[in-house]
């Protein structure tokens, strides 16, 4: 999972590509980078850390050129270092091509091994650097051609932005895996995987790209062309997005993922009741899906936890003790609030189990008399594939527990999931969703190799 930003037709690109970055942070945080073009150079800047600590007035104002695109990185293939940082940069026949690149691909192998036979040289670990190399086989023309030709190899997920001298392009895979959003700020368009990072350029948010869609931008034009046979493909849309990853004021899918996660906990009330003092959430993500399930049972909400804000997603840590040292130090319970009180409580998702465990028991801690733990979504059984970093089965709690067990496990007097069917019935576009995560069945074939750092390996 990652963000992804283009801007075209703007004399202050790479400083709009910083905005989207930053308001695109929670979709990754483990590198950012920004490329620019100025009509003859370009200009990059590309580091590990937070696009806040990464960029600042002074070298923002390096980044010359009225065309940009940017990344912010959560590695779902590749290691977490400084080579696998994007956007990805190259020349091709003196001509700059860059790349930002969301999802995963699940044709890597047989791509990445075909490229080597042909003489192909990787210079890093990624899955999106067999793009670049596609496009520099492949015949150059027509924008419209080439691109397409390129794409249409591609399998599995990948919204990308594409910096080719004065044009951005952006793509969007025929299942619709991940989101791309279509902006308008002046003369220009903006590409970003999220609306919200519109607002913060004060841009109009046009539309989305459509699944399967490669668009064309050069200055304040515009042209759209399709993958073939993309119309007719199935739409797989994330519904993970809607659960958790994406920002609550981003509209993505045909709908705003505030109201989406507000609906999602009132299917959870209607399922799963209980009766108790107050209903509070996990902040940030499980607050919206806490609200609904209050104002459907007509129970007080009540804020039961305090976030550290400077302490980032701990989810998308790219190992088990930073993810165990953010879990300590990012919520604090109100003990004045919970002591002697039953509780509800609202989380977004349970992964491998043990951050829950730990944040219940800091809830218990603070006095709890009863917790009962309710979950915006169903149990996940199954890796993602697709750009989320979901663990493997073996790591999965509800892969190899039932909810009983589950609920034993993390130390909670009852634990309700939203069933599947509850899940789908609140979205606007019901037969649009990858479900692979909680049914196990892929919408797209799945690679052999699962590995995470396949290609790192190659190279040991």
């Amino acid at each position: 999972m990652c963000g992804i930003v283009g801007i075209s037709h703007h004399k202050e690109a790479g400083k709009m590509a910083f905005l989207g970055l930053y308001a695109l942070q929670h979709r990754g945080e483990e590198a950012a980078g920004i490329v620019t073009y100025d009509g003859k150079d370009t200009h990059v800047i590309k580091r590990t850390g937070l696009a806040v600590d990464n960029f600042d007035e002074d070298n923002i104002g390096k980044l010359k050129g009225h065309v940009a695109i940017a990344h912010t990185r959560y590695s779902t293939t590749g290691g977490s270092n400084i080579k696998n940082t994007q956007p990805i940069l190259v020349t091709h026949r003196k001509k700059p091509i860059a790349l930002a690149h969301n999802g995963n691909l699940t044709n890597t192998e047989g791509l990445y091994a075909k490229l080597e036979d042909e003489g192909s040289i990787f210079q890093t670990s990624m899955d999106s650097e067999i793009i670049v190399h596609l496009l520099a086989k492949s015949s150059n023309g027509d924008l419209k051609t080439w691109f397409t030709k390129v794409l249409a190899q591609l399998k599995g997920a990948f919204s990308t932005v594409f910096l080719y001298e004065d044009h951005i392009i952006g793509a969007r895979d025929p299942q619709g895996f991940r989101p791309l959003c279509l902006g308008k700020l002046g003369d220009g368009y903006i590409l970003a995987s999220e609306s919200c990072a519109f607002d913060l350029m004060k841009a109009e948010f046009v539309r989305e790209v459509q699944p399967g869609e490669v668009v064309i931008i050069k200055g304040n034009k515009i042209e759209s062309v399709f993958l073939p046979g993309a119309p007719k493909e199935s739409k797989a849309y994330c519904i993970f997005e809607n659960v958790y990853f994406a920002r609550p004021d981003s509209h993505i899918f045909g709908d705003n993922v505030y109201q989406v996660r507000k609906r999602l906990g009132a299917q959870l009330a209607k399922e799963h009741p209980a009766q108790a003092d107050f209903v509070m959430g996990i902040p940030d993500s499980g607050n919206y899906a806490a609200l609904g399930y209050a104002q459907e049972l007509d129970i007080p909400f009540e804020i039961g936890m305090i976030r550290n804000h400077y302490i980032g997603r701990t989810f998308i840590q790219p190992t088990q003790f930073l993810r165990d040292f953010r879990v300590r130090v990012k919520l604090n319970p109100i003990r004045e609030m919970i002591k002697g009180k039953r509780v509800i409580v609202v989380e977004d998702s349970i992964v491998r189990g043990t951050t829950s465990r730990n944040r219940i028991q800091e809830i218990r801690e603070a006095g709890a008399k009863e917790i009962h733990m309710r979950i915006s979504c169903p149990p996940i059984i199954s890796p993602c594939f697709y750009g989320i970093d979901f663990p493997s089965t073996k790591e999965l709690i509800a892969h190899n527990k039932t909810v009983q067990e589950i609920a034993g496990f993390i130390k909670v007097d009852s634990l309700g999931y939203l069933s599947l069917e509850g899940m789908l019935s609140v979205m606007k576009e019901k037969g649009s969703f990858c479900t692979a995560c909680f049914t196990g069945k892929y919408p797209v074939p799945i690679p052999k190799n699962t590995d995470k750092l396949q290609l790192e390996c190659r190279g040991a």
